[in-house]
């Protein structure tokens, strides 16, 4: 199977949360705009998996799916420069690179609970990777040779994608989005 050489998440062995005592509201809001930008993750992969259960049933026509899309913000890059995978791709590519470069070291010098979960969210962001990796592979296997066992590898693996996906983004809002007006890091 595609998704074997792939670590699932267990969320009792992420890193515990630690309180920020007295935070007000304008230090929320670094974490807030952290969660509008993960609110456009989750708004494609929602109608992606909405689409995909259509069609799986035979109830999405090849028309209808481009009129569902044609709104997603990915599907508007697409349009603008290249191919869907690769465009939604270099954006949790490049969303990543951020925090992983910018924000999660300025977390994780906050001390050692912080250190853990910036250590963590990195872990998770080479997870999201994998399975983006193994996304494109399944979509090009499927468009290269279109049949039911590519197309339930593809969902397989849209599946697990958007289940480690939308689990990470809300750990990681919950772990460290208030931290981030707190400690006053731009996001």
């Amino acid at each position: 199977m595609l998704l074997k050489d792939i670590q699932f998440l267990d969320d009792a062995t992420r890193p515990a949360i630690p309180a920020l005592p007295g935070i007000t509201e304008a230090q929320k809001r670094p974490g807030q705009h952290l969660r509008m930008i993960h609110d456009h993750l989750r708004e494609n992969m929602e109608v992606l998996g909405r689409l995909i259960e259509r069609a799986a049933a035979g109830e999405a026509t090849p028309d209808q799916v481009r009129a569902e899309t044609a709104d997603l913000v990915m599907v508007s890059n697409y349009r603008r420069f290249g191919t869907l995978c690769g465009q939604y791709c270099q954006f949790v590519h490049g969303h990543h690179s951020i925090e992983d470069q910018m924000i999660f070291p300025s977390i994780a010098a906050k001390g050692p609970a912080f250190k853990a979960i910036a250590d963590r969210l990195q872990a998770e962001h080479v997870i999201v990777h994998q399975l983006l990796e193994q996304l494109i592979d399944a979509l090009i296997r499927l468009s290269e040779a279109p049949g039911r066992s590519n197309f339930d590898d593809a969902v397989s693996v849209f599946r697990a994608l958007e289940k480690v996906l939308l689990s990470h983004l809300g750990y990681e809002e919950e772990a460290i989005g208030d931290a981030l007006g707190y400690f006053d890091i731009g996001v």
